[in-house]
């Protein structure tokens, strides 16, 4: 853990802090509707990054991170940082994520378990002794039970999300929370 918080840079600039969520744009649904993209964002929120490292953490070809790394610059939710000097003395371009994805309401994504599947990834890498808690759930909600509980709950991450600079000397933890109609249920 301790070569982990070596690395550990802080960005450059703060997550942005908003008052409300507003729905993404075309460019931006499409940019976070890949797995592999949201990876690269969560990687890229608390340190920069540069391509070759995120190929080697992800376990994929630079060339394909690469492409990645262009559409999430191109839709503005990753940045390059200061170009630095690497170990080997050469020129090295690190990204960072601009923290903006957070903001971003979808209600309707293109790719709706792209961001379960970069959660499974990461959960999967991190190993089972990773998770902290969970909560696992059945309830019987309307339209408005449903936006209510997803206002609260965001609510509560966006007070934590504003202060996590105050906690930097902390662990980092990720996590996720998914509602969903169970599959025995008709649509209403």
């Amino acid at each position: 853990m301790a070569d982990r918080t070596a690395e550990r840079q802080p960005p450059q600039q703060p997550p942005r802090a908003r008052e409300a969520r507003r729905e993404a744009t075309v460019r931006e649904a499409k940019a976070m509707a890949h797995p592999l993209r949201l990876r690269i964002l969560r990687l890229c929120l608390h340190q920069e990054l540069t391509n070759k490292q995120l190929a080697e953490r992800l376990n994929r070809d630079p060339g394909t991170v690469l492409y990645h790394v262009r559409q999430l610059t191109d839709a503005g939710l990753l940045e390059q940082g200061a170009v630095r000097t690497g170990e080997s003395g050469a020129l090295e371009k690190p990204y960072r994520s601009t923290g903006l994805s957070w903001w971003l309401s979808n209600p309707r994504p293109e790719q709706p378990l792209a961001p379960i599947e970069a959660f499974h990834e990461e959960l999967s890498k991190a190993g089972p002794d990773s998770v902290r808690t969970h909560a696992r759930f059945a309830l019987h909600l309307s339209a408005d039970d449903i936006a209510a509980i997803d206002r609260r709950i965001c609510g509560i991450i966006d007070e934590y999300l504003q202060t996590d600079d105050q906690r930097r000397d902390q662990p980092l933890h990720g996590g996720i929370f998914v509602l969903h109609r169970l599959a025995d249920q008709p649509p209403h």
